[in-house]
């Protein structure tokens, strides 16, 4: 199963690399979600995003109540170029748990998600400029939803789980097992975005799993609230699960963003019940890199098209033409 992740590993760096990422002034955080962004945090921008989760567990059919406190963290570096990012994402947790029936307790500590991994910028909708542009006489329509918002950015992703020591959430795990995913995002309104994602995940194991996450964030009236609602899927031969989170976010400013969540599933084989208090922060240092002129595309840095300056160039000729004597 080893030669899925080379072959994705190598699609990734021989795709071409015209394409420019929609680099943001303000952080863009995967928080207080779970689901990932299809942009990239941008050319040498470093990104942390830390939180806390405690949860509480109860399985009717094992007896057991279960409490967890764990800390969870991403580290995102935009490596190379626009459009490529490198990371890590750890979640260690201590989960307590009581046997009912047997009056008897035990606790276990371990990486849940110990994992490093590649995310490339396949498409950006908003890349070019002149096809974006706002309408200067219509609010409505520069806020409104348009048949064309539903075209989302695409992304792949290609990494690697770590099973170190004797973890006893993955017992008999390899050390290494892969996962790739397909991130897309769509921007429905100023104020709406879509985001989903579709995971492989532990690839070659005992226990492949399959997920998706689909998540809806919304700008409140003060933009530096937002709130997001989010289902998530899951199913593997070791657990399967359908939950759902809502929480808040709050901008502080462009590279600082704290969070909170709460979630839920819908089922008692076990029942579960979370919150969770984080935050992110960007140490900036992406530059804008502008092409030479003659080796732009229509559109890109700003530039106009073709066809708009083949319009204004006969524009001009024509005014040109009414005022000579």
């Amino acid at each position: 199963m080893r030669y899925p992740l080379i072959v994705v590993l190598t699609f990734l760096f021989l795709v071409p690399l015209s394409m420019n990422s929609q680099y943001t002034d303000v952080i863009n955080s995967n928080r207080p979600g779970q689901t990932v962004s299809a942009y990239a945090v941008g050319k040498n921008v470093v990104q942390a995003e830390m939180g806390v989760t405690m949860e509480k567990d109860e399985h009717v059919r094992m007896f057991t109540e279960s409490d967890f406190l764990g800390g969870d963290i991403a580290l995102r570096y935009g490596l190379f170029f626009e459009q490529l990012e490198i990371s890590y994402e750890g979640s260690y947790v201590k989960e307590d748990i009581i046997y009912t029936q047997q009056d008897l307790e035990a606790t276990r500590t371990d990486f849940t998600r110990n994992r490093l991994g590649l995310k490339y910028l396949l498409y950006d909708p908003f890349k070019n400029p002149e096809n974006n542009k706002p309408n200067l006489y219509s609010w409505k329509a520069n806020h409104g939803f348009k048949l064309k918002n539903l075209i989302p950015a695409i992304s792949v992703y290609a990494g690697a789980n770590f099973v170190l020591g004797e973890n006893p959430f993955y017992s008999g795990d390899p050390i290494v097992s892969p996962r790739v995913m397909l991130a897309t995002q769509s921007r429905l309104s100023s104020r709406f975005v879509l985001i989903s994602n579709i995971a492989y995940d532990r690839i070659g194991t005992d226990f492949p799993e399959m997920s998706y996450i689909v998540s809806v964030s919304h700008a409140l009236g003060n933009p530096k609230w937002s709130v997001f609602l989010e289902h998530q899927g899951i199913k593997s031969d070791r657990y399967a699960d359908a939950i759902v989170r809502t929480g808040v976010a709050y901008l502080f400013n462009e590279n600082f963003q704290a969070d909170l969540n709460i979630a839920t599933n819908f089922k008692d084989t076990p029942s579960k019940q979370f919150g969770t208090i984080g935050f992110s922060y960007r140490l900036d240092m992406h530059k804008d890199e502008l092409m030479p002129i003659e080796d732009q595309k229509d559109g890109e840095n700003g530039k106009i098209n073709s066809s708009s300056m083949k319009k204004s160039k006969k524009k001009n000729k024509k005014k040109n033409d009414e005022i000579d004597f």
